[in-house]
C-alpha cells in the first residue's frame, strides 16, 4: 500500500466534504459513549482499500481502535467481516460514510479487474488500466487494479509517451511524431503509438515504437497486426473492449488489453457498518435468499 502522506490530503478533503462544520446527527452522543462496530461485505468480491479506510476513522478520532481483519486483494464472501472498530460512538458514525465510500469504490475496481483477468486465464494477455480514472483517485484506483490481478498502464502524461491520432495528425505522420518524441526524451522512456490500420502498424514498427496500440480493430485485423509485429514490440488492444469480448481478443495473440471500464464506470462493491453484531434482519434476509436458491 502507499505511504500515508500520499493519500492523507485526499482523506482530509473527503472528510471536509462530508463533515463540514460538524456532524449534527452524531452530536447527540457524548464523548464518553463507547461502542464497537463491524464492517462486513454484503456481496462476494475482492476487498481493497482497507488501510485507507482505517485511516479515515483515525483521522476523525485518533483514539479509535481499528482492526483490519482481511487483506487487500483477498476474495471475501457475503457476510465476511473485514474490519472492526471500537471507541466513541459519535466518531465511528461521523467517519462511517467516507470510510465506506473509499472501501466500496476500490473494492469495486479490484473485483472488476479480477473478473476481467479471469476471462483471460491460461492465455498470455495481461489486463491493464488506463488514465480514465476518477479525478483525484487515480493512484488508489491503479492500486486496486493491481489488487485485482491486473497491471498498470502509464500513471500520467509524465512517465511514458503515447502518440495518439491527434498527435500523429498534428505532427504530420507517425514517423515524424516518433522522431520528434525520441529527440526529447531519455533512453528509459518508452514510446507507444496508436494505430488504426495495418499500414500504421507497419510504419510504427519500422520507426521503432516499443508499444503498438491497436485501436478499435476487429479480431481478424488484430491477428494480422500481431503477425506483422512478430514480437518486435508489445502489442496492446484497446478501444471499448467489454468483458464478454476479452477471451476472443486475448486469443488473437496481443500482449496487453487495456480497459478504461475497470476504473471509470465500475460498480461499487457493497459493504455495510453495523454497531454491535451484524443485524439479525440482514442475516435472516441472506438465509431466505440462500434457501430460495436451493
Amino acid at each position: 500500500m502507499f505511504a500515508p502522506f500520499q493519500y492523507q490530503e485526499l482523506i482530509e478533503r473527503a472528510l471536509q466534504e462530508d463533515l463540514g462544520t460538524g456532524d449534527l446527527s452524531s452530536a447527540i452522543f457524548p464523548r464518553t459513549s463507547k461502542t464497537y462496530a463491524k464492517i462486513y461485505a454484503k456481496q462476494t468480491g475482492i476487498v481493497c482499500g482497507l488501510e485507507i479506510t482505517k485511516q479515515v476513522f483515525k483521522a476523525v478520532d485518533p483514539q479509535l481502535e481499528v482492526s483490519i481483519i482481511k487483506t487487500d486483494g483477498e476474495k471475501v464472501e457475503r457476510g465476511t467481516v473485514v474490519m472492526e472498530i471500537a471507541g466513541a460512538v459519535g466518531s465511528i458514525l461521523s467517519a462511517e460514510r467516507t470510510a465506506l465510500n473509499f472501501l466500496q469504490q476500490l473494492s469495486g475496481v479490484a473485483t472488476a479487474t479480477y473478473e476481467a483477468v479471469k476471462e483471460c486465464h491460461g492465455l498470455s494477455a495481461r489486463i491493464t488500466d488506463t488514465r480514465k480514472t476518477i479525478p483525484g483517485l487515480r493512484m488508489l484506483q491503479k492500486y486496486a487494479v493491481g489488487m485485482g490481478g491486473g497491471q498498470n498502464h502509464r500513471f500520467g502524461l509524465y512517465d511514458a509517451v503515447m502518440l495518439k491520432d491527434n498527435h500523429i495528425a498534428a505532427a504530420g505522420g507517425i514517423r515524424s511524431a516518433v522522431e520528434a518524441a525520441r529527440s526529447r526524451i531519455g533512453h528509459m522512456v518508452k514510446i507507444e503509438v496508436e494505430c488504426e490500420s495495418l499500414e500504421q502498424v507497419e510504419e510504427a514498427v519500422a520507426v521503432g515504437a516499443e508499444v503498438i496500440m491497436l485501436d478499435n480493430m476487429d479480431l481478424e485485423t488484430m491477428r494480422k497486426a500481431v503477425e506483422i509485429v512478430q514480437g518486435r514490440a508489445v502489442v496492446e488492444a484497446s478501444g471499448g473492449i467489454k468483458k464478454d469480448d476479452l477471451r476472443a481478443v486475448a486469443e488473437t495473440g496481443v500482449d496487453v488489453i487495456s480497459m478504461g471500464a475497470i476504473t471509470h464506470s465500475v460498480k461499487a462493491m457493497d459493504f455495510s457498518l453495523d454497531i454491535g453484531d451484524i443485524k439479525a434482519s440482514t442475516k435472516e434476509h441472506w438465509e431466505k435468499e440462500e434457501n430460495c436458491a436451493k
